[in-house]
Protein backbone atom coordinates (compact mmCIF):
# COMPACT_ATOMS: atom_id res chain seq x y z
CA UNK A 1 0.00 0.00 0.00
CA UNK A 2 1.70 3.54 -0.97
CA UNK A 3 1.80 6.45 0.96
CA UNK A 4 -1.31 8.31 -0.37
CA UNK A 5 -3.37 5.25 -0.03
CA UNK A 6 -2.63 4.76 3.50
CA UNK A 7 -3.38 8.02 4.50
CA UNK A 8 -6.72 7.89 2.95
CA UNK A 9 -7.67 5.37 5.42
CA UNK A 10 -7.27 8.40 8.43
CA UNK A 11 -10.93 9.66 8.52
CA UNK A 12 -11.27 13.23 10.51
CA UNK A 13 -14.51 14.98 11.71
CA UNK A 14 -14.49 18.81 13.08
CA UNK A 15 -13.27 19.96 15.95
CA UNK A 16 -16.34 21.40 17.86
CA UNK A 17 -14.55 24.26 19.97
CA UNK A 18 -10.95 25.35 18.10
CA UNK A 19 -10.22 27.83 21.64
CA UNK A 20 -9.99 25.00 23.94
CA UNK A 21 -6.82 22.62 23.54
CA UNK A 22 -8.09 19.06 24.54
CA UNK A 23 -5.83 15.98 24.90
CA UNK A 24 -6.54 13.12 22.62
CA UNK A 25 -4.97 9.85 23.28
CA UNK A 26 -5.68 6.47 20.84
CA UNK A 27 -3.77 3.07 22.24
CA UNK A 28 -3.98 0.20 19.87
CA UNK A 29 -1.84 -2.16 18.26
CA UNK A 30 -1.00 -3.80 14.60
CA UNK A 31 -2.51 -7.20 13.89
CA UNK A 32 -0.57 -9.95 14.33
CA UNK A 33 -0.50 -14.03 14.13
CA UNK A 34 2.96 -14.38 15.72
CA UNK A 35 3.70 -13.41 19.41
CA UNK A 36 4.65 -9.73 18.65
CA UNK A 37 2.99 -7.84 19.57
CA UNK A 38 3.79 -3.41 18.19
CA UNK A 39 1.88 -1.39 20.38
CA UNK A 40 1.00 2.37 19.54
CA UNK A 41 -0.29 5.07 21.35
CA UNK A 42 -0.99 8.79 19.96
CA UNK A 43 -1.71 11.55 22.06
CA UNK A 44 -2.54 15.05 20.46
CA UNK A 45 -3.94 18.38 20.81
CA UNK A 46 -6.46 19.08 17.70
CA UNK A 47 -6.42 21.72 16.07
CA UNK A 48 -9.39 21.91 13.25
CA UNK A 49 -9.88 17.83 12.62
CA UNK A 50 -9.88 14.93 15.00
CA UNK A 51 -9.22 11.50 13.87
CA UNK A 52 -11.87 9.33 14.06
CA UNK A 53 -11.35 5.97 16.53
CA UNK A 54 -12.31 3.36 13.90
CA UNK A 55 -9.90 4.73 10.96
CA UNK A 56 -7.40 4.66 13.31
CA UNK A 57 -7.50 0.83 13.62
CA UNK A 58 -8.09 0.47 9.92
CA UNK A 59 -5.03 2.38 10.12
CA UNK A 60 -3.11 0.06 12.31
CA UNK A 61 -4.66 -2.93 10.26
CA UNK A 62 -2.65 -1.63 7.07
CA UNK A 63 0.21 -0.88 9.26
CA UNK A 64 0.38 -4.70 9.59
CA UNK A 65 0.90 -5.15 6.04
CA UNK A 66 4.51 -3.68 5.92
CA UNK A 67 7.39 -6.24 7.89
CA UNK A 68 8.79 -3.10 10.14
CA UNK A 69 12.83 -3.80 10.94
CA UNK A 70 12.62 -1.28 13.58
CA UNK A 71 10.03 0.44 15.75
CA UNK A 72 12.01 4.02 14.83
CA UNK A 73 10.45 3.50 11.14
CA UNK A 74 6.82 2.57 12.21
CA UNK A 75 6.97 6.02 14.81
CA UNK A 76 8.27 7.72 12.02
CA UNK A 77 5.79 6.73 9.62
CA UNK A 78 2.83 6.54 11.97
CA UNK A 79 3.78 10.36 13.24
CA UNK A 80 3.86 11.22 9.60
CA UNK A 81 0.96 10.43 8.34
CA UNK A 82 -1.28 11.34 11.30
CA UNK A 83 0.47 15.13 11.71
CA UNK A 84 0.30 15.44 7.63
CA UNK A 85 -3.78 14.49 7.70
CA UNK A 86 -4.54 15.84 11.51
CA UNK A 87 -2.55 18.97 11.02
CA UNK A 88 -2.73 18.68 15.11
CA UNK A 89 -1.01 21.83 17.52
CA UNK A 90 0.61 18.75 19.38
CA UNK A 91 1.46 15.09 18.78
CA UNK A 92 3.43 12.38 20.25
CA UNK A 93 3.82 8.66 18.90
CA UNK A 94 5.19 6.13 21.36
CA UNK A 95 5.73 2.54 19.84
CA UNK A 96 6.53 -0.59 22.10
CA UNK A 97 7.87 -4.00 20.58
CA UNK A 98 8.89 -7.01 22.51
CA UNK A 99 12.84 -7.03 21.75
CA UNK A 100 13.49 -10.43 20.24
CA UNK A 101 17.05 -10.01 18.92
CA UNK A 102 18.17 -10.68 22.89
CA UNK A 103 17.06 -12.77 25.71
CA UNK A 104 17.97 -9.99 28.73
CA UNK A 105 15.87 -7.19 26.38
CA UNK A 106 12.37 -7.47 27.60
CA UNK A 107 10.54 -4.71 25.01
CA UNK A 108 12.19 -1.44 22.78
CA UNK A 109 10.14 1.59 22.97
CA UNK A 110 9.95 4.25 20.43
CA UNK A 111 8.62 8.01 21.41
CA UNK A 112 8.92 11.03 18.94
CA UNK A 113 6.70 14.27 19.06
CA UNK A 114 6.29 17.14 16.83
CA UNK A 115 4.26 20.21 17.56
CA UNK A 116 3.07 23.32 15.32
CA UNK A 117 5.55 26.32 15.37
CA UNK A 118 4.84 28.88 18.15
CA UNK A 119 2.36 26.46 20.07
CA UNK A 120 2.97 25.74 23.44
CA UNK A 121 0.26 24.86 26.42
CA UNK A 122 3.02 23.75 29.38
CA UNK A 123 0.16 23.62 32.03
CA UNK A 124 -1.47 20.63 29.81
CA UNK A 125 1.43 19.29 28.54
CA UNK A 126 3.18 19.52 31.93
CA UNK A 127 -0.14 17.25 33.46
CA UNK A 128 0.75 14.38 31.17
CA UNK A 129 2.41 10.78 32.25
CA UNK A 130 6.10 11.27 31.47
CA UNK A 131 8.00 8.74 29.27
Amino acid sequence: MDLTERRALLEMHSNVDRKLDCLVTLSGHLPSGGAERQAVRVRYVPDKLILEARSFGVYLEALAETVWTNPEDLAVTVISDLSNETVSRWMQISVSVPELNHHAVETHDVTIEDRQPGWDNASLLGRLERV
